[in-house]
């Protein structure tokens, strides 16, 4: 990987690795976060005994294992899957499938600007990475914008590629908030005075990144609904959906009152 920071794995490591040989005494495998060749001796697939070795690792299979001894000098690495736990499993998997999509996105920044991988990596990426780890940095900057990287001293105009990138290809959960607004108007089009407000209020605005929803609770108490990829943006469009509501009632005569939701 381009982001790998040493040649060998150190002894304990966990390490993703691809089987390529299945023999009577263990399985030859290749390391892929290191591009280099280790051995899954027999005695260290389980800790039962083994009638087939293919019933527990077969050629292409992605595996876990655990580094037990490395030799740079002879270029032997020793490996155990018995030694992996469950967890440690799905943590590990986890963990280097985000790095490959950190190196996907560091990929694409790195296409729109003109720089290859390794300098980008070299004047942002490392940065990102050191504060929240990279692919955890594309979250925030996909969820907070472009002040989570220039506050760590990432460049405004690479920053603001990251975020770019980040919001184009990361799906990212959504949020929801709510508050309800209580509004009085007693003038005959007193009704059409409160859904102008709501109309004119989420025109004001110009909600890009948010969804907006208005419903009747049971009149005069109405909803606001705001979902978005970012909480802070939600409430802050909620709140002042909410005051705008409200001053458009006020200034036609009424009065309302806002209330957030839990």
């Amino acid at each position: 990987m381009i982001l790998r920071k040493q040649e060998w794995p150190e002894v304990g490591d966990l390490v993703i690795c691809t089987v390529e040989d299945v023999t009577d005494y263990g399985a030859y495998v290749r390391l892929d976060e290191y591009d280099k060749r280790g051995l899954l001796h027999v005695s260290e697939i389980a800790s039962s005994w083994i009638r087939n070795i293919r019933d527990y690792v077969r050629e292409g299979q992605k595996v876990v294992l655990k580094v037990l001894r490395v030799d740079p000098e002879k270029g032997h690495i020793d490996l155990s899957l018995r030694r992996v736990t469950k967890r440690e499993k799905i943590e590990k998997m986890l963990s280097w499938k985000r790095e490959r999509k950190a190196e996907g996105l560091l990929r694409s920044v790195a296409e729109r600007i003109g720089l290859s991988v390794e300098e980008l990596y070299e004047k942002a990426g490392a940065i990102i990475d050191e504060k929240y780890g990279l692919y955890e940095g594309f979250e925030k900057a996909a969820m907070e914008g472009v002040e989570v990287l220039t506050k760590i001293g990432v460049p405004e105009d690479l920053a603001e590629v990251f975020v770019e990138v980040a919001r184009e290809k990361i799906r990212l959960p959504s949020v929801k908030v709510r508050g309800i607004v209580e509004l009085r108007c007693l003038r005959p089009d007193g009704v059409k005075v409160i859904k102008e407000a709501f109309l004119n209020a989420k025109k004001l605005e110009k909600v890009r990144d948010a969804d907006v929803k208005f419903y009747v609770v049971a009149a005069p108490r109405y909803c606001i609904e705001v979902s978005s990829d970012n909480y802070k943006r939600a409430e802050s469009v909620l709140q002042k959906i909410a005051e705008a509501v409200i001053s458009n009632v006020v200034k036609a005569g009424g009065h309302g009152t806002f209330r957030r939701e839990k």
